[in-house]
């Protein structure tokens, strides 16, 4: 299991417990992706140095899942950007959501909203989510330029996310962020609170993940939601199939649902808007 920073954990638990239980053995790399900087040449290596019947790899780059989809050793792609490539993956359809969550926070009157994701859904070019959130944008007459405003590149250490921030609010401070991955959403809410900034008064927040942590919140955190237990069984079953000898390359997507919540308001200034479901 080449495993990436923690996302979804929940899933990754459930995932380990259900292929154990079947009489699975499974291991995750050294490394992950992020140590090695996603150098492919470098995951390449690393990927080498350890004996596997199969792979399973979670968030993956796209130069990365097309490396594996032409080697002979099994692989499925739990999440990652697969279109077009012949490996096996498992993930949810986000797009929907996404177009769904910026038309929202437009309804609310937000011009300023930015997107952070991690490098492999930026690069080489915006995948899926990320461009239907560009196209979005510039439906409404918002221009995206070189995305590096509304879409940003950052250097993936808390220190770098801190960094991002600090030059968003103090050039074109932002009314909206839409943040990928948990962790990430409370560090973007420990910094708007050293600012006193209020969420939504100020700053709407919108998490792309489904964290079960969202809902205690008072009132509950807008979020993108999906269900987890098809993409679990999905990889419980292809695993299953490897063993036999009968490894597909089927990709799955479940759909996922942007769920409004409190941590979400109209944009600073703007009154009287029309919020439309």
């Amino acid at each position: 299991l080449l495993k990436e920073q923690p996302k979804a954990t929940q899933v990754l638990f459930q995932i380990q417990h259900d292929l154990e239980a079947a009489g699975h053995e499974l291991f995750f790399a050294a490394k992950t992706q992020q140590e090695l900087q996603h150098n492919v040449r470098r995951i390449v290596r690393h990927v080498g140095e350890s004996r596997a019947d199969a792979w399973i790899v979670i968030s993956g780059s796209r130069a990365l899942l097309r490396w594996f989809g032409k080697q002979k050793t099994p692989c499925l792609a739990l999440y990652g950007r697969t279109d077009g490539l012949e490996i096996a993956r498992a993930g949810p359809d986000k797009v929907p959501a996404y177009i769904a969550a910026t038309r929202q926070l437009l309804a609310l009157g937000h011009r300023q909203i930015v997107l952070i994701v991690r490098r492999p859904r930026r690069e080489p070019v915006p995948g899926n989510a990320e461009q239907a959130f560009l196209d979005e944008l510039a439906a409404h007459g918002i221009v995206t330029g070189e995305h590096r405003y509304c879409l940003p590149d950052w250097e993936e250490t808390p220190k770098g996310f801190d960094a991002l921030l600090e030059r968003l609010f103090r050039l074109t401070p932002p009314t909206a962020l839409i943040v990928d991955e948990t962790p990430r959403v409370f560090a973007a809410m420990q910094f708007l609170a050293r600012r006193g900034m209020k969420v939504p008064r100020q700053v709407s927040l919108v998490a792309t993940d489904n964290d079960a942590s969202f809902a205690w919140g008072h009132p509950p955190f807008a979020h993108i939601r999906w269900d987890s237990a098809p993409i679990v069984r999905r990889i419980v079953r292809w695993v299953a199939a490897v063993r036999g000898g009968c490894a597909d390359r089927k990709q799955i997507s479940v759909p996922a649902q942007f769920i409004p919540g409190g941590s979400i308001g109209r944009a600073p200034g703007v009154e009287g808007v029309i919020v439309r479901g």
